[in-house]
């Protein structure tokens, strides 16, 4: 579904990704993972268009996306829960949810698409009227994952999903996730929690400064010893 190819990305004169090569099949979920500073979050903005790359190509469903908008990128049909969350504070929970069903692919189908975003989250139901930045942390998670969906995306990338969330929220982001993915959503996760990246993905990529070290299944990267000892600890 998404093939990226050779990228390179430089902020000023500092590279940020190098020669990057990476496949999201449809229907999977394809795991980066890596410390802080491999360029992780760099790669997902140059998937979207935030930042231009300055050689190589991305391609969805087979045609290149590289000189597009990102607004174009997303009419297309990849959505992204960024990281941070980033919901709109001073917008109630209905509000964020119908930003999210602007895009001209997503308006006919708004209204069913709100009702399975409640359908998965109830607590946003419960909530539609409350501005979002009075959430919490993990609300403003599904909210951020809820707004996503009303995009209708064929694949979703979230950027560091679980950053800042107690434990106990992770499992429930992480089980959405899954569920999404169960119900044929592609997905490309970036994660600085490794284990758990690497436990629900079907395919892995290791990013180390800018390139990619490693790849292959998560199940097998996570018994790697190099995987283990770089960033498990083991």
């Amino acid at each position: 579904m998404l093939s990226v190819r050779g990228l390179d990305l430089f902020y000023g004169d500092a590279q940020a990704l190098s020669q990057v090569s990476l496949e999201v099949p449809k229907g999977e979920i394809v795991a980066i993972v890596g410390a802080n500073g491999a360029g992780k979050s760099s790669l997902i903005r140059a998937i979207s268009g935030i930042e231009p790359a300055s050689a190589g190509e991305v391609l969805f469903m087979g045609k290149p996306i590289g000189k597009l908008a990102p607004h174009e990128i997303c009419d297309l049909g990849i959505g992204q829960v960024a990281e941070g969350r980033q919901v709109f504070p001073t917008l109630t929970v209905e509000e964020n949810l119908e930003m999210g069903g602007l895009l001209p692919r997503a308006r006919a189908s708004a209204r069913d698409r709100m009702a399975e975003v409640y359908r998965m989250f109830p607590q946003l139901a419960q909530r539609r009227r409350q501005l979002a930045g009075t959430l919490s942390g993990g609300e403003q998670q599904m909210l951020a994952i809820g707004r996503c969906l009303m995009g209708n995306p064929e694949l979703i990338m979230f950027d560091e999903p679980s950053l800042g969330l107690a434990p106990l929220v992770v499992q429930e982001v992480l089980h959405a996730i899954r569920a999404l993915n169960e119900k044929g959503m592609t997905v490309l996760l970036v994660e600085q929690n490794v284990a758990v990246s690497l436990k629900i993905s079907a395919h892995a990529y290791v990013l180390e400064n800018g390139g990619i070290a490693m790849s292959g299944r998560g199940s097998e990267l996570l018994h790697d010893d190099r995987v283990r000892q770089a960033y498990l600890g083991l």
